[in-house]
């Protein structure tokens, strides 16, 4: 009886150990924009269906920091180059037509907001916009973004709040559909968090 007792203490401390592993992975991190909607906001609150993973994680399209010299290949910059995610790089929506978008007007400011389920010490955010005629029928990629970011909040380090916000100024001269994506860098690992936000100028 006392062998018994020993295998079932030590299954049960095998099962505790696993489902603490599994509850501080990927789905308890780390934060993604909603003004404008990003993709992975529109795939978790059902505007968008048929997104895969992304629905139970938005907060999780972590890849590589260091963009646009370094960070996810071209035509994964969406997903954060995580295969998982892969949806979010489709120039349409899953299940076809197009992302649905925010109307925003250039050379206005715009109030952008993130939010945080894991405050992670922050060097910035940034955020590109695509150019004018850039190409719409494919998954982005850095020939289809202006590189240099229209708007750069440096954060030296700190933690941000479950939630921020950070008013700038909006490119002039873009009409129609374009892509902001934003970038969240973080500070003290290799990686950064990446939002595409599909808006209408």
């Amino acid at each position: 009886m006392r062998k018994k007792t020993k295998w079932y203490a030590a299954g049960i401390g095998l099962a505790t150990t696993g489902a603490l592993v599994l509850s501080s992975g990927g789905a308890t991190g780390h934060g993604y924009t909603d003004l404008p909607v990003s993709r992975q906001k529109l795939c978790q609150n059902g505007t968008v269906t048929n997104c895969g993973d992304i629905q139970w994680e938005p907060q999780s399209v972590e890849g590589p920091k260091g963009f646009p010299s370094t960070g996810p290949a071209d035509g994964r910059l969406c997903s954060g180059g995580n295969s998982r995610f892969g949806r979010l790089d489709a120039a349409t929506a899953p299940g076809g037509g197009a992302w649905p978008t925010t109307r925003v007007t250039g050379g206005q400011n715009y109030t952008f907001r993130w939010q945080f389920t894991a405050m992670h010490a922050t060097t910035d955010f940034k955020y590109y916009v695509t150019k004018a005629g850039w190409n719409q029928n494919h998954a982005l990629a850095r020939s289809d973004l202006n590189l240099t970011p229209f708007f750069t909040v440096p954060y030296n380090g700190q933690r941000p709040p479950s939630t921020l916000s950070h008013t700038g100024r909006l490119p002039s001269g873009l009409s129609g559909r374009h892509v902001i994506l934003a970038v969240w860098t973080i500070a003290d690992t290799g990686n950064a968090f990446y939002a595409c936000s599909d808006v209408s100028f």
